[in-house]
């Protein structure tokens, strides 16, 4: 018995994925286990594997293609058994024979095939000139509401359109732009890749539809640096297995400062303000796909080896493509980290990740002078750590309170 293949639901948010490559070809054979195609949600990978064994029958969507989540893909089964039924696009529409009143006249029932409709609604709208890489439902979707493609930027693997690109330039939320790529000795010019429009458009509304303003404080380090060259001493002597980071005990202190300052680890609302008794943690990771932002969910429970086993978990996940797509929702942290200090960076504004009211942007290390005690002066490690808050939920004096906190957190840290 011939059956369908479904594209997966990623999460509760996720409503379409990409397929970004067969691995099986119509009419192979296929076993049970065996990788029939990757496809992607905006910012995670996955592989799909057979639960069945039999013949690749039919694909119905191809490389590129963006299918709505549990929508038939394939279908897989004998040889000869028919697929026609399992075919998502091939989906009619029925007129059913009716009599008109009064007249005694019956109209015969038509059957009208999904493609004809979209193209005796749509008359006007001629397809582009050249060949323009767009999904089956792109194109139809575009059809249907007479925009023109030619010009859009698709975010689709290979520059490919999908419907997203045509939704969004129905309400006008991108620019439409050619998606040719220019080359020449001074300059280059290529379309903005999906995750990173998905950025783009994060950053700026966060900007336009909150009061945000940072805070700048400095934290004495050297407990920190002091716990770091122990953990190394001991990882070295096998006494310890865990390399906790120093960003991973600045993370420790800002959860404790968190639990002590509720009104930071809270969600705006617009009429109402959402505070968490735990505390989920947001951490900025940088990928080949993009920034990302997942959520260690209730960190405010773990130790700080749990912290840290959980922080690297999480960011290796980010880089493999693999991670759930519910965690990178903004909504899924309740506070969020963003480190820069690897790279040397002094001062800087992080943006928040709306809803959430609060992000702290950590900064490089800096050797200051300062007094050791007894009018001695010497250098003295300072970490740079950059507080923005959300001034609709949050005021300039609570909001100072609670970065202080955290500085004193770190200067009062022991390992």
């Amino acid at each position: 018995m011939a059956i369908a293949v479904i594209m997966p639901k990623q999460g509760q948010s996720v409503e379409s994925c990409i397929i970004t490559k067969w691995f099986k070809k119509k009419g192979e054979s296929v076993s049970v286990g065996d990788i029939l195609f990757s496809y992607e949600t905006d910012k995670a990978a996955f592989d799909m594997e057979s639960t069945v064994s039999g013949t690749l029958l039919e694909l119905f969507f191809g490389e590129g293609d963006e299918v709505p989540v549990l929508v038939n893909v394939a279908v897989i089964g004998q040889s000869g058994e028919p697929t026609d039924s399992f075919n998502p696009v091939q989906s009619s529409v029925t007129v059913s024979s009716t009599s008109a009143a009064g007249k005694g006249k019956d109209i015969d029932a038509i059957q009208i095939s999904e493609s004809e409709v979209v193209k005796d609604l749509v008359k006007d709208t001629s397809a582009p000139a050249g060949k323009i890489r767009i999904s089956p439902r792109a194109r139809r979707l575009a059809e249907s509401k007479g925009v023109s493609y030619n010009n859009l930027i698709g975010s689709g693997p290979n520059g490919r359109i999908v419907s997203n690109d045509i939704e969004k330039a129905l309400s006008g939320a991108i620019p439409q732009a050619k998606t040719i790529q220019y080359t020449d000795s001074e300059y280059t010019e290529q379309p903005l890749s999906n995750v990173r429009k998905l950025i783009a458009r994060s950053m700026y509304e966060s900007l336009q539809n909150s009061a945000q303003l940072t805070h700048h404080m400095s934290a004495d380090v050297r407990y920190l640096l002091e716990a770091r060259q122990k953990i190394k001493k001991e990882i070295s002597s096998g006494k310890n297995q865990q390399d906790i980071t120093l960003n991973d005990m600045v993370c420790w202190c800002v959860i404790k400062a968190l639990k002590k300052y509720p009104e930071a680890n809270s969600h705006f609302l617009g009429d109402r303000i959402k505070s968490f008794r735990k505390v989920h943690l947001g951490i900025a990771v940088d990928t080949q796909r993009g920034l990302m932002v997942p959520a260690v969910k209730n960190a405010s429970e773990m130790d700080l080896v749990q912290l840290s086993r959980e922080l690297k978990s999480i960011a290796d996940t980010c880089k493999k493509g693999s991670i759930n797509p519910e965690l990178l929702q903004s909504t899924a942290a309740t506070f969020t980290v963003s480190n820069l200090g690897n790279y040397g960076v002094e001062m800087f504004t992080p943006v928040i990740n709306l809803p959430q009211v609060g992000i702290l942007g950590v900064c490089t290390i800096i050797n200051r002078p300062a007094n050791l005690g007894n009018n001695i002066f010497g250098f003295v490690p300072y970490i740079g750590l950059s507080l923005t808050y959300d001034h609709r939920a949050i005021d300039g004096g609570p909001a100072t309170l609670f970065l202080k906190e955290i500085k004193d957190q770190i200067e009062a840290f022991r390992y």
